[in-house]
């Protein structure tokens, strides 16, 4: 079995900011060698899914606003950096800064939570369009959107440092 903390500094920052994630992963002996990112992505998602609806809004709110204040700061995770400059977040036109800011005030006030989407292979009119027409939604429908898109942005982080 992976060692504890190899598997932490390896995999426990796919969920942003959220390594109790991954350790209560490991500790539930749901972790084993070796280590495949289809295998960790279900154990890390069962143990999200587990938690409390508090512990999941808590992770929701971990993740940063796009093209927002921590990237105009240089402040977000290397994975969140180099997600949203794939995305061309980090070239936006003075318009297109201005949209995602109010976007981004609008869906804070409206859901409590940053509006997250997993950004690889989009670019900043996919996102637009996706961020325009999901502050539609109900608060259930969009807190279980937002769930899912931090599930895939795990799974595409694990798909990145582990093989298949």
């Amino acid at each position: 079995m992976t060692a504890r903390s190899s598997f932490l500094s390896q995999c426990g920052g796919v969920f942003e900011h959220s390594q109790w994630i991954a350790e209560r992963a490991y500790d539930s002996g749901a972790v084993y060698d070796p280590l495949r990112a289809g295998a960790v992505h279900a154990a890390l998602c069962a143990i999200f899914r587990e938690a409390t609806k508090e512990e999941r809004r808590d992770v929701l709110l971990a993740h940063p606003d796009l093209a927002g204040k921590l990237a105009i700061a240089g402040e977000l995770t290397d994975e969140s950096k180099s997600e949203q400059a794939g995305a061309g977040l980090d070239r936006l036109s003075e318009a297109e800064h201005t949209e995602f800011t109010r976007l981004n005030s609008d869906y804070m006030r409206r859901f409590g939570f940053p509006f997250i989407i997993a950004v690889k292979g989009l670019d900043k009119d996919d996102i637009l369009s996706a961020f325009r027409t999901r502050i539609s939604n109900s608060e259930d429908e969009e807190f279980d959107t937002a769930c899912k898109q931090v599930e895939k942005i795990a799974r595409l982080r694990l798909e990145a440092i582990l093989p298949e």
